[in-house]
C-alpha cells in the first residue's frame, strides 16, 4: 500500500489524544464561563434538583460544580473524560431528535485538556461508595480511585489553560471573567426554574434560588436575576398553534434598554441566538420601538424535537428550524398580537374565539394561525384571499389592470373622503353605535361656540373618580401640546399629536389593508440580474410576492423582470427594494420590506395628517382623544416610538409635595 502524503510531503497521522482534545477545547472552552455552562448542563441532564457553583478568581483558578443527580456507574467513568463518549445518544435517530442539553461528549474531555481537572461521582445513597477519576499523561490515560462522595456528581476545575499560555493571556481581569461566568448562571438558572441554583464566588454566596414549578416561582427568579422593573413592565404570554407553545414575558415598548442584554429565548429549555428569531422579535416591535433602542424579553418556545437542529455549532447557541417559515410567522404573530392588545391601564381587548379543534391554553384562547397568510393578517380585511389560476392572489389583477393612487396627495384625498369632519374635529369617535362608549362620549360643538381663551371651556359632566375610564376625564390644555386629564389614581399628562398620530396610522393601515395593497404597472420593466437559486424562488413564492404588490417574472436563468410594484413605491429604487425582499425571503421564508415601506409612507402622512402643536381643543375634544387611544391598538407610542401619555398617581403628588410627612 502506498504512503499518503499531504501535497507538502508530510505524512498524515492521527493526532495524539491531548492534542486532539486541546484543538477540541479551542471551540467548546473559551474561557471560564463555557466551562461552567457545560458543566450545569450536564449536571441537569443527570436529572439534578440542586446545583452549587463555586468559583475562585473568576474562575481562572477553580471552578467546582457539584449536583445531587442520577450520578456516573463506576465502569463507565474510565470513558468519562474521553471524547466522543456520552450516555444521551446512542443512533442518527437520538441526534435527529436530541431531548437533552448536552450530546457530543466532547466538553469533558476539552476541558481536562487544558485544566487539573477531577471528577467525582456516586450512584448510591452510600457516601463511602463514591470515586474519582482523573486523566494524566500524554495519552490521557484516565486513573480511577476511591473517595467518599454523597449521590451525584462534582468536577473541580483547577488553573484553567495552566499548559496553554496563548490561551491563557487572553483571559480579561477577574471582574470580567466572573461577569461572564454570572451571564452564563443567569441563562442556565432561566432555562430551568425546577431547579436549586447557588452561585459562590471567593467564598461569597452571590445567587441562591430556589427551585418550583408554579408561575410564582419563576416570577421571583426572573425578578432576582433581571430586576423587579422587568416585571413590572413585561406582558406575560401562553400561546399555543400548530405544534409549538410560546410562553414568557415580553417588555412593554415604553420599557427598553440601550443594548440587547436582556434578551433570552429558549427552545426547548436550551438558551439559544438565533437570527430568525430575532427577525421576527424586531418585526413585531417594528411599529412602536424608539429608534436605537432594544426590547427585553424571557421566551420560551417548544416543539417537537424532531422540528428542530441542534447539531449546527459546537457550543449550541445556535439551531436550525426544520420549517424556518411556520416558526417565523408564529413569533411574529403571537407577539404582534400581544404588543397590539395593550391598552392603557393594562387594559387589553378581548381575546378572539379560538376556532374549534385548536389548541388554547388554560389562561386565554391561542391565536389562529395559518401558515399560508401573510404574517401581518391581522386585519379584518387582509384576511388570505383564494389564489387564481395564475398563482396570484384574487384580485389583484384586476387592481393591476387601473392606474394606482396618485401619490400621498390622492390617497390623503381618500382618507378625508373616509373621514370627511376631519377639518372640523379632532376625532371620529368610531365606538360602534349603542355602546356605552357611543353614548358617554360628549358631541364636538361647532366651531363657532367655541372660546377664544383655551382654558375657557369647562367639563360639560362631573368627574366620578369612581368610574372614570383608564385616561380619565380631560381637565386643560397644557401650552396647546399637551392634554391634562385627572384619573381616579391621580393625573395623566398626553401629548396630544403623538397620540393622535399613532390613532391616524392605525386607522390608516386597517383602510389601506382592508382593501388590499393598489399596483402600478411598470411602463419599462426593470431587468435584474440575480442569482439561478433567486430565479427558483421567485418562481417558487409567486403568490407570496404578488400579495405584497410585487410582480416579477422570469426572463433567463439569472434574470428577473419587475412589472408591477406598489403605487406608493412607483418612484423609489425597484431594484433595491426587490433585492431585499429577495433576500428576507430567502434567509427567513418570509419578508416585510415592502409593507415596511409602505407603512413609512402611511406613518409620514399620518404624522403631516394629524393635530399639530398650539391647536386649542375644546374639553368634549380631548376627552374624544382620550377615548380613541383608549381602543387603539399601541396607542402607549406614537408611529417613532415615542411614548404618547404618562401618569403620577396621588402617591407620586404626595410625596412630591412632602404630603403626610
Amino acid at each position: 500500500m502506498s504512503e499518503i502524503t499531504t501535497p507538502g510531503g508530510r505524512r498524515i497521522q492521527a493526532l495524539a489524544p491531548r492534542l486532539a482534545n486541546q484543538i477540541a477545547a479551542g471551540e467548546v472552552v473559551e474561557r471560564p464561563s463555557s466551562v461552567v455552562k457545560e458543566l450545569v448542563e450536564n449536571a441537569i441532564d443527570a436529572g439534578s434538583s440542586r446545583i452549587e457553583i463555586e468559583l475562585e478568581s473568576g474562575g481562572s483558578r477553580l471552578i467546582r460544580v457539584r449536583d445531587n443527580g442520577s450520578g456516573i456507574e463506576h465502569d463507565d467513568l474510565g470513558l468519562a473524560l474521553s471524547r466522543h463518549a456520552t450516555s444521551k445518544i446512542t443512533s442518527l435517530d437520538d441526534l435527529e431528535g436530541v431531548a437533552s442539553l448536552g450530546f457530543r461528549g466532547e466538553a469533558l474531555a476539552a476541558t481536562s485538556a487544558v485544566s487539573r481537572l477531577e471528577l467525582y461521582s456516586n450512584t448510591s445513597d452510600d457516601p463511602v461508595n463514591g470515586w474519582r477519576v482523573v486523566a494524566e499523561g500524554r495519552e490521557m490515560t484516565p486513573r480511577l480511585s476511591p473517595a467518599p462522595h454523597p449521590r451525584g456528581t462534582t468536577v473541580a476545575v483547577r488553573d484553567l489553560f495552566f499548559n496553554t499560555p496563548a490561551r491563557r493571556k487572553f483571559l480579561r481581569t477577574e471582574k470580567t471573567e466572573f461577569n461572564h461566568v454570572e451571564e452564563a448562571f443567569r441563562r442556565l438558572a432561566l432555562s430551568r426554574q425546577d431547579v436549586d441554583l447557588v452561585l459562590r464566588h471567593n467564598q461569597k454566596t452571590v445567587h441562591q434560588l430556589m427551585g418550583g414549578s408554579s408561575q410564582a416561582v419563576m416570577e421571583k427568579r426572573i425578578a432576582q436575576l433581571l430586576g423587579r422593573s422587568f416585571l413590572d413592565n413585561a406582558i406575560h404570554i401562553d400561546m399555543a398553534a400548530t405544534g409549538l407553545a410560546l410562553k414568557g414575558w415580553v417588555g412593554l415598548p415604553s420599557h427598553t434598554r440601550s443594548q440587547a442584554d436582556q434578551q433570552y429565548f429558549f427552545v426547548n429549555g436550551r438558551v439559544i441566538r438565533d437570527r430568525l428569531v430575532a427577525h421576527a422579535v424586531r418585526q413585531a416591535y417594528r411599529d412602536v420601538l424608539f429608534h436605537g433602542r432594544h426590547p427585553v424579553f424571557v421566551l420560551y418556545l417548544d416543539l417537537d424535537a424532531h422540528g428542530v437542529d441542534v447539531n449546527v455549532h459546537p457550543t449550541k447557541h445556535e439551531v436550525r428550524f426544520r420549517d424556518g417559515r411556520l416558526v417565523h410567522d408564529f413569533l411574529f404573530s403571537s407577539l404582534h398580537r400581544a404588543l397590539a392588545e395593550v391598552r392603557p391601564q393594562g387594559q387589553s381587548a378581548p381575546a378572539p374565539e379560538a376556532p374549534s379543534g385548536s389548541d388554547t391554553s388554560s389562561a386565554q384562547a391561542a391565536p389562529r394561525f395559518d401558515q399560508q397568510r401573510m404574517a401581518l393578517n391581522e386585519t379584518p380585511g387582509e384576511q388570505a384571499s383564494s389564489s387564481s389560476n395564475d398563482g396570484r392572489p384574487e384580485g389583484a389583477q384586476y387592481r393591476s389592470s387601473r392606474p394606482g393612487e396618485q401619490q400621498i396627495r390622492e390617497f390623503m384625498a381618500g382618507y378625508r373622503a373616509l373621514h370627511p369632519d376631519h377639518e372640523e374635529r379632532l376625532l371620529a369617535p368610531h365606538a360602534p353605535a349603542g355602546s356605552s362608549d357611543a353614548q358617554e362620549t360628549p358631541a364636538v360643538p361647532s366651531p363657532r361656540t367655541r372660546s377664544d381663551h383655551p382654558m375657557a371651556s369647562p367639563v360639560t359632566a362631573p368627574v366620578d373618580a369612581t368610574r372614570a375610564p383608564p385616561l380619565g376625564y380631560a381637565v386643560a390644555q397644557l401650552h396647546g401640546v399637551y392634554i391634562l386629564s385627572q384619573t381616579e389614581r391621580g393625573m395623566v399628562v398626553v401629548d396630544m399629536h403623538a397620540a393622535h398620530e399613532r390613532i391616524t396610522y392605525e386607522r390608516m393601515k386597517a383602510q389601506y389593508l382592508g382593501e388590499g395593497i393598489d399596483t402600478q404597472p411598470l411602463l419599462v420593466p426593470v431587468s435584474m440580474s440575480v442569482s439561478e437559486a433567486q430565479v427558483e424562488l421567485a418562481e417558487r413564492e409567486q403568490a407570496t410576492i404578488a400579495a405584497m404588490g410585487v410582480t416579477l417574472e422570469a426572463a433567463g436563468p439569472e434574470t428577473l423582470l419587475v412589472r408591477e410594484v406598489p403605487a406608493l413605491l412607483r418612484g423609489g429604487s425597484v431594484e433595491a427594494l426587490v433585492r431585499e425582499m429577495l433576500e428576507e425571503l430567502e434567509r427567513y421564508g418570509r419578508s416585510q420590506v415592502v409593507r415596511d415601506h409602505l407603512f413609512d409612507l402611511l406613518s409620514t402622512m399620518a404624522c403631516h395628517g394629524s393635530v399639530r402643536a398650539n391647536r386649542r381643543l375644546e374639553i368634549e375634544e380631548m376627552n374624544a382623544l382620550l377615548r380613541d387611544m383608549e381602543r387603539t391598538e399601541r396607542s402607549g407610542q406614537c408611529n417613532h416610538g415615542r411614548p404618547t401619555w404618562t401618569e403620577m398617581s396621588m402617591r407620586d403628588l404626595d410625596r412630591l409635595f412632602l404630603r403626610g410627612q
